[in-house]
């Protein structure tokens, strides 16, 4: 079958014979522009504890100790680096986290990817927000924040923290001096904070006092699931007792709308609590109270919500990634 092949169509053998060699040669690849590629990363451990919300505010040791994972992102260059840590959201660590961590690789700069779920046998909190009290991930942030300032690559003077939704929430509030004092290491400090699109429906105490480091905020006004009109007001105490905090807004964005799927169309996240609908105070014993009931907080209470739209602005992704890089360059330049 083969010499007639070749008899009848010598031509087309060749073509076959010459396209089978070229699929199966080793390819070179290069890529034009490489710098948002890791020049080396590390998979790495952080120890940390599982606490109610309760402990964490009561300052309570208890708990239950839990190995978590993070992956350290080094970019090009020799020497220290900077760093950002970057904090997953309730849908754990996802798309906006790698986009942020090549964005930031690009400028030079080091990131720290957590996951605070996996350790805990967490896959996502979304549906279900009672797995994991809210300030795990503030105390998740400042032992990463801990195990980098001892890295020989990174600048312990220039650690940054930044979240996303609840990972927003964290890098919002750890900002609070009394947390800070409470559970985070003295031997380093944060040179700013970051938060995407932050759950502001709590009070807690002494949340006016917070470190003398900048705190800056990015949330799209279409948001209706941590809406920034529940933030806005904390936003403008902090403001006006002369706090460094500025907030960027983005008509039009969603929550999540750094999402780097921009082919993805915004959907409804049906199954998503929200507490949108709630005020929610600490107590002097360190309950969280649901202020309409009185009673103790819980993810049952009526005014836990759920649906919101989630998905990406390219738009609004884009004017966020130069209103970041301008935020970080001042956060680092500050002594």
């Amino acid at each position: 079958m083969a010499s007639t092949f070749m008899k009848k169509t010598p031509e087309t053998f060749g073509k076959c014979v010459a396209l089978l060699a070229a699929l199966t040669a080793p390819t070179v690849w290069a890529a034009e522009n490489d710098s948002d590629i890791p020049a080396r990363q590390e998979v790495t451990t952080i120890h940390s504890k599982t606490l109610t919300d309760q402990q964490f505010l009561n300052g309570d040791k208890g708990g239950s100790d839990v190995v978590l994972g993070g992956v350290l992102s080094l970019p090009q260059g020799e020497g220290t680096f900077p760093v950002v840590i970057l904090q997953h959201g309730s849908g754990g660590v996802g798309s906006n986290i790698t986009y942020w961590q090549r964005t930031f690789n690009a400028a030079g700069i080091a990131t720290f990817a957590m996951d605070g779920f996996t350790g805990r046998g967490i896959v996502s909190t979304s549906a279900d927000q009672a797995q994991l009290g809210r300030l795990n991930f503030i105390l998740d942030d400042y032992n990463a924040g801990a195990l980098l300032a001892k890295h020989p690559r990174i600048d312990p003077k220039r650690i940054i923290l930044m979240g996303f939704s609840r990972g927003g929430q964290a890098s919002l509030y750890a900002s609070l001096e009394r947390f800070d004092k409470m559970w985070k290491s003295a031997d380093y400090s944060f040179a700013g904070y970051i938060a995407f699109y932050p759950d502001c429906a709590t009070d807690f105490k002494d949340q006016d006092v917070v470190m003398k480091r900048p705190i800056r905020v990015f949330h799209g006004l279409a948001d209706n699931y941590d809406p920034f009109s529940v933030c806005e007001p904390y936003f403008k105490e902090l403001k006006k007792k002369g706090i460094d905090i500025a907030y960027h807004t983005y008509e039009g964005a969603n929550h999540v709308f750094d999402s780097p799927y921009t082919w993805s169309p915004v959907r409804e996240a049906k199954t998503s609590q929200s507490v949108r609908d709630c005020k929610i105070v600490e107590a002097s014993n360190g309950q969280l109270i649901n202020e309409q009931t009185g009673k103790p907080f819980q993810y049952t209470d009526a005014c836990v919500a759920k649906g919101a739209r989630v998905g990406p602005n390219a738009e609004a992704a884009a004017q966020a990634t130069t209103d970041v890089l301008a935020a970080v360059k001042e956060m680092l330049s500050k002594p």
